[in-house]
């Protein structure tokens, strides 16, 4: 018997990576599933494994595919709101501050942001320059404080290139940093 639940704990598998944390298989020869049953983990063969893996695997590219469905839609959001004009504090649909237009154009894709750039910063995921992609988001700093938050939309002639609400007297715009003091976060 200990040869037998020491070969279902050295094929079992733990399902952490694919999103499911709670769920334990193992596979193991079919003599050893009563041993393996009554230790609570659910018996597969390998076969059965190998197709749940595959279905965990698509559902989770499913997953990806319609985040990054929901960031084009913001990201189309924000650029239809070009020439809106800028006013402090405003959050839309005709006026818009820096991270109004950002929660606005996220809010309208089924993200719950939070209201002020430095919250927004707070709770993106950041990530390198170069990993940016169209969607993404742009923040702007200065001695550790976000002042500043743009939507990236691509690279143009070597230049990052963002939508934004600048500031009083402007209107919402695509541009390049005017520095490179900022950095990317994502919700991918």
């Amino acid at each position: 018997m200990p040869a037998i639940r020491r070969m279902a704990r050295t094929c079992a598998l733990t399902i952490v990576t694919l999103g499911i944390s709670a769920t334990t298989l193992a596979v193991a020869p079919a003599h050893a599933a009563e041993e393996t049953q009554r230790s609570g983990a659910v018996v597969l063969s390998g076969a059965e494994a190998k197709e749940l893996e595959q279905t965990l695997v698509s559902r989770k590219r499913l997953a990806a595919k319609r985040l990054s469905s929901r960031i084009v839609t913001a990201q189309r959001t924000a650029m239809a709101q070009r020439g809106d004009a800028y006013v402090y504090g405003a959050a839309g649909p005709n006026a818009f501050d820096c991270s109004g237009l950002i929660a606005y154009s996220y809010d309208r894709a089924g993200f719950n942001l939070p209201r002020t750039s430095d919250a927004q910063a707070a709770a993106t995921r950041r990530i390198a320059k170069q990993d940016m992609r169209p969607g993404d988001l742009m923040f702007f700093h200065y001695g550790g404080n976000v002042y500043h938050a743009a939507i990236f939309i691509g690279n143009q002639n070597g230049h990052a290139m963002m939508v934004h609400a600048p500031g009083s007297g402007q209107r919402v715009t695509v541009a390049a940093p005017w520095t490179s003091s900022w950095f990317g976060g994502t919700l991918r």
